[in-house]
């Protein structure tokens, strides 16, 4: 899709308005039209000095899952921490620049795409253990990170709430609104009920979507974490979980983490980082992305079906939710045999 002339005005009067310096855009193209946002690469001038940068725009407010202002807030938090994550230099609420909200950040080279990145891990054998233990290392600085210097309108229990019982509750809400039932996904809940783990010690600023597919990587590793319009107080050990689930590995099943590394790195990684590992949590959260991603697929299928987001992403979601059933079933079936 070629950027318009509309877009390239917008963006130079933001960019303008916020350094109060006139601002010149070239070079701007979109590189993706996913689901729910667009991200716009560009180069924008400003006293002589030119920066690669990327805008991430919401197209429609249907699809916003959460406040540009809180999204960008996360990613400062984030770049404070040491956590590898795009500059960010700026966020609108106002639509009338773009035609939606979005923020601007700096624009890191490196392959995003899911089977890119494990074409690079096959042409070098020490990358894959080597970019599992970094995203064990930034996850670890994300989580130490003080949750009270987050945003205050993130999302998250209450700080006398259970993230476990939260968890249970937020799926059995997606699984009554299914619209067929799943005996699979009934089965699941009551898994997750009965072997709930003691809450952390603490709460953190989780990211939400930690995966294979949401990090830019280079051959010397991982170098920035995108999209964090799912992060929110929470459980530390929701993220190294989804890393972890089957469907984040791109067929390559055998490397637990992504498809690139095993749970070895990542947990040494993460625990050398300043990180608490917590084995039966880790695996209880497994079991709720899965169950939660199997919902979430069902749930966009729906919106299709209803018209609230036509598009055919959305429709084409709903063919995996048997996979994802599948899925469920491989990891509780050792309590079950």
């Amino acid at each position: 899709m070629n950027a318009t002339p509309e877009l390239k005005t917008g963006l130079e009067r933001a960019l303008g308005e916020r350094w109060q310096t006139p601002v010149t855009v070239e070079e701007v193209g979109v590189a993706s039209t996913g689901a729910r946002r667009r991200n716009v690469l560009f180069d924008a001038t400003r006293n002589g000095k030119t920066l690669p940068l990327v805008a991430t725009i919401i197209p429609n407010p249907a699809m916003q899952v959460m406040s540009i202002s809180v999204e960008a807030a996360n990613l400062r938090l984030a770049f404070e921490r040491g956590m590898p994550v795009p500059e960010l230099h700026g966020a609108w609420e106002d639509p009338c620049f773009v035609g939606g909200p979005f923020f601007v950040t700096s624009r890191i080279e490196g392959e995003t795409i899911p089977r890119q990145v494990l074409r690079l891990v096959e042409a070098d054998p020490s990358l894959g253990p080597r970019l599992a233990r970094q995203c064990g290392e930034a996850l670890a600085r994300l989580h130490t990170a003080d949750p009270a210097r987050a945003h205050p309108d993130l999302a998250g229990p209450k700080p006398d709430a259970n993230p476990i019982d939260q968890g249970i509750a937020t799926l059995e809400s997606l699984r009554q609104e299914l619209l067929q039932p799943s005996p699979s996904f009934a089965l699941g809940l009551r898994w997750l009920e009965r072997h709930a783990p003691a809450p952390p010690a603490a709460l953190s600023l989780v990211h939400g979507d930690f995966r294979n597919g949401n990090l830019i990587v280079g051959p010397d590793g991982l170098r920035a974490t995108l999209d964090w319009e799912l992060a929110h107080i929470g459980d530390p050990m929701r993220d190294p979980a989804w890393l972890c689930q089957r469907m984040w590995r791109f067929r390559n099943d055998l490397l637990e983490v992504g498809g690139f590394g095993s749970l070895d790195e990542l947990r040494e990684g993460y625990e050398a980082a300043g990180g608490t590992w917590r084995e039966d949590a880790f695996h209880w959260w497994k079991v709720q992305g899965t169950l939660g991603w199997g919902l979430g697929l069902a749930s966009q299928a729906k919106a299709h079906i209803d018209g609230l987001v036509p598009s055919i992403v959305m429709a084409a979601s709903g063919r995996r939710v048997a996979e994802l059933e599948y899925d469920l079933l491989r990891l509780i079936q050792r309590d079950y045999s």
